[in-house]
C-alpha cells in the first residue's frame, strides 16, 4: 500500500512544560562534538564556495564525517603546555575533479581548521596544537550520478532519512541554550578566563530546575585556586540571572561539580577545551539542528553538518522540519505546539515528498507558561 504523503494529527501526549519531568543538554562550541561539527561544517561550505569559483555549480560532496582525539596537556595556574596535539581527522566524499580539471581540494581540511580555531579557539596554535588529516576521498558512481540527475528543476533526494523539527522551545530548552549562549558570548568578549567548551545539562522536575555546567577555565588567565573559586561563583551568578529573566525562581545548580578544591584538582586548562587532554569527539553525536540534545523530544539519529546543501535531505528536510512547525505555531491560531517529521526516499525530487509528512499539533492543550517562547536560534 503506498502511504500518503501528508498526515496531520493532534500530538496525543504530553511535551515539553506539560511534562512534569524533563532533560536537556546543550554542548558549547569549544566541545570536541560540537568541534567535529564545526569543521564538517566548515569542510562542505568551504567545498561548495570551491566548486562555484571552479565550475559554476555545487558539485557532489559528503562531508559529514569527523573524528577528535584528544591531546595531552598540562595546566597550572598562570599557565600551562601542550604536550601532545590534538589529532583532527575529517572523512568524507567529494568530488575531486571538473572536466578533466583537478580541483585543489587535498589541503582544504587543513586550511578550514587552522581559520575556525583561529575565528573560535584562538588559545589553540594551529601549527603546534593541532594535526589535521584530510581522509575526503572522491564518491561512488552511482551516488554521482544520482547528484548530476534532476527531475525538471529539482535535484534528487541521495539519502532515504527521517528529519525532524518542533516547536516551540520550551521554559527549559530556552534556559539552557540561552546559559550556554551567554557564557559563550562572555568567553569571546571580555573574560578569556572562560573556555568555549562550556556543557550545560538541565533537568526540570515540576517547578524545580536544576543545571549542572562544565566550563573550561583557562590558566593562563587564572592566578590561584581563590581566583579559580571566584570564576565559578560568578559563572553560577549568572547562570541563575538567566534563568530569573526566563521566570525561574525555584533553581539549583552546580559548575563544574567534579572539581575537589581541597585537593587542588580543579578543571583547568591550557586552551579552554577539554579536547587538549581530557575528551575526544565525533560529528553527529552532540547538539540536533536546533542547538539542544532534548531526548523528551522527536529526534534523529541524523548528522547534519557537513552533508552537502544541495540535495541531501538529511541536511535540508531537518532545517525545513524546524521551520514548518515553527510556521505552524505562528501562523495558525489555537496551535500551541507543534511537531514536523519528514521522511526522504532516495532518488525522489527533494521538492515532492513520497513518503509521509507528520506535522503533529496540539489543538487543545495550551502550556501555561510558554505559549509567546520562540526557539533560541540558529543551529551549527
Amino acid at each position: 500500500m503506498t502511504p500518503e504523503r501528508l498526515f496531520i494529527r493532534d500530538i496525543d501526549h504530553p511535551s515539553g512544560d506539560l511534562l512534569d519531568f524533563e532533560i536537556v543538554e546543550r554542548n558549547g562550541l569549544g566541545h570536541p562534538d560540537t568541534i567535529c561539527d564545526e569543521i564538517a561544517e566548515q569542510m562542505s561550505l568551504a567545498l561548495s564556495r570551491l566548486y562555484l569559483l571552479e565550475c559554476g555549480k555545487v558539485l557532489h560532496h559528503n562531508v559529514d564525517k569527523a573524528l577528535l582525539a584528544g591531546g595531552a596537556s598540562s595546566p597550572r595556574f598562570g599557565g600551562g603546555e601542550i604536550s601532545r596535539p590534538i589529532e583532527l581527522f575529517v572523512a568524507g566524499r567529494a568530488t575531486g575533479s571538473f572536466q578533466g580539471k583537478d580541483l585543489p581540494i587535498e589541503d582544504l581540511a587543513h586550511q578550514v581548521a587552522a581559520e575556525w580555531f583561529a575565528k573560535h579557539l584562538p588559545t589553540i596554535d594551529t601549527g603546534r596544537d593541532i594535526k589535521v588529516r584530510n581522509l575526503v576521498r572522491p564518491g561512488s558512481a552511482d551516488l554521482t550520478d544520482l547528484f548530476a540527475r534532476r527531475s525538471g528543476r529539482a535535484r534528487l533526494a541521495n539519502d532515504t532519512s527521517c528529519d525532524v523539527g518542533y516547536a516551540p522551545l520550551s521554559r527549559l530548552e530556552t534556559i539552557v541554550y540561552a546559559v550556554e549562549a551567554h557564557l559563550g558570548a562572555m568567553a569571546q568578549g571580555r573574560h578569556q578566563e572562560i573556555g568555549r567548551d562550556i556543557k550545560v545539562m538541565g533537568i526540570r522536575q515540576g517547578e524545580h530546575i536544576h543545571l549542572t555546567i562544565a566550563c573550561a577555565i583557562i590558566d593562563h588567565f587564572v592566578h590561584s585556586l581563590a581566583d579559580y573559586l571566584d570564576i565559578k561563583r560568578m559563572i553560577a551568578a549568572v547562570a541563575r540571572q538567566i534563568a530569573k529573566e526566563h521566570g525561574v525562581e525555584n533553581i539549583s545548580l552546580e559548575v563544574n561539580a567534579a572539581d575537589n578544591p581541597t585537593a587542588c584538582s580543579v578543571y583547568l586548562t591550557v586552551t579552554g577545551t577539554s579536547a587538549e587532554a581530557g575528551d575526544d569527539g565525533e560529528a553527529g553525536r552532540g547538539n540536533r539542528i536546533n542547538g539542544l540534545i532534548t531526548p523528551f523530544r522527536p529526534m534523529t539519529m541524523e548528522s547534519v553538518a557537513g552533508k552537502n546543501p544541495v540535495m541531501h535531505v538529511g541536511k535540508l528536510y531537518n532545517i525545513a522540519a524546524g521551520l514548518i512547525a515553527q510556521r505552524l505555531i505562528e501562523d495558525v491560531a489555537d496551535i500551541a505546539e507543534a511537531q514536523c517529521l519528514i521522511v526522504s526516499q532516495i532518488g525522489s525530487p527533494v521538492d515532492q515528498l513520497r513518503i509521509p509528512t507528520k506535522p503533529a499539533m496540539h489543538s487543545n492543550m495550551k502550556p501555561a507558561t510558554c505559549s509567546d517562547l520562540k526557539p533560541a536560534g540558529v543551529p551549527i
